[in-house]
């Protein structure tokens, strides 16, 4: 039995894969269970020479997953704003499908500082704008796959990729109707809501939650897990508020950046939107109200605005 075998299944194939990237001699000596991941299971991985790896780990079906996830990491490399995770290895054998990145120390946002660089950094990467909205290939958001047909009007894009296919998700799940007759009043006038507003063609992170940024020892911004596409970076900003973990001094600096439009407040909820459903898909009931809450303020926004 190989070595490796012996410390998990997977980690033949893996080892295997690293050797082509950097020398027939490497050999994975310790493979330990790093906490925190809720989709994928995680090792920290150390060869002989003292080189350590985060290695992500799913069924061999699961491949596209990753492909998507290490595509996203190298377009917000590229952009040269934010520090990601190198990705070092990609790739399945019969049972199981694999990435793995670099090893980084890293530390939650936490001071003012933290925040402030964090949010100069983030402006720089939704500075990177493009010709079209969406992705030259779909990718997912946690579990779900994320369609990103590329489009040239933002709430044609956000209605058709993003929120009608959550609603009908939660239809045939059986999510009471209520949330149904919200969404028929709802996806036909978001367009409304950018009538005095034309959206940046920026790139995103995608599924910007305190969970998937950090910071390094030297302050140095971090972030990983995207569902990269481009698109309005107020859905950034959104995510980030909808399940709190960011300094404040992180907002306070990004709208010294790059200021936000006056109407934000009310597309927050339409980002927010986006995924509480998604959540409500994936987690279950727990989510319906606040779903409901925001599907129905929404709509009775633009009822205000005539719309």
């Amino acid at each position: 039995m190989n070595a490796a075998s012996r410390l998990h299944p997977a980690l033949p194939a893996i080892e295997a894969a690293l050797r082509n990237v950097m020398g027939e001699r490497l050999r994975i000596v310790s493979a330990q269970p790093v906490t925190g991941g809720s989709i994928h299971s995680t090792l920290r991985l150390a060869e002989a020479g003292g080189a350590r790896f985060f290695a992500k780990l799913a069924t061999a079906v699961q491949a596209s997953m990753f492909e998507a996830e290490a595509d996203g990491l190298a377009a917000i490399a590229a952009s040269g704003s934010l520090r990601t995770p190198a990705v070092i290895a990609l790739g399945a054998d019969e049972a199981h499908a694999f990435l793995v990145l670099e090893w980084l120390e890293l530390q939650p946002l936490a001071s003012a500082t933290d925040g402030t660089r964090f949010a100069e950094a983030l402006a720089g990467l939704h500075r990177d704008v493009g010709e079209h909205f969406g992705w030259p290939r779909d990718n997912f958001i946690g579990h779900t796959p994320q369609r990103n047909t590329e489009r040239d009007n933002w709430a044609r894009f956000f209605v058709e990729e993003r929120l009608r296919p959550q609603f009908a998700r939660a239809r045939e799940q059986g999510f009471e109707i209520e949330l149904q007759r919200q969404a028929e009043r709802l996806l036909d006038r978001v367009p409304a809501l950018f009538l005095d507003y034309r959206p940046a063609v920026s790139l995103l992170h995608g599924d910007l939650w305190h969970g998937n940024a950090a910071v390094l020892a030297d302050g140095t911004p971090v972030v990983f897990d995207p569902a990269v596409h481009r698109g309005d970076r107020e859905s950034d900003l959104a995510m980030s508020e909808l399940f709190g973990g960011f300094p404040s001094a992180f907002y306070a600096a990004y709208r010294r950046t790059w200021a936000l439009h006056e109407d934000y407040e009310q597309r927050k909820m339409l980002y927010s939107l986006y995924h509480v459903l998604n959540h409500l898909n994936l987690f279950g009931r727990g989510y319906l109200r606040e779903a409901l809450r925001l599907a129905t303020r929404l709509n009775e926004e633009l009822a205000r605005r005539g719309s």
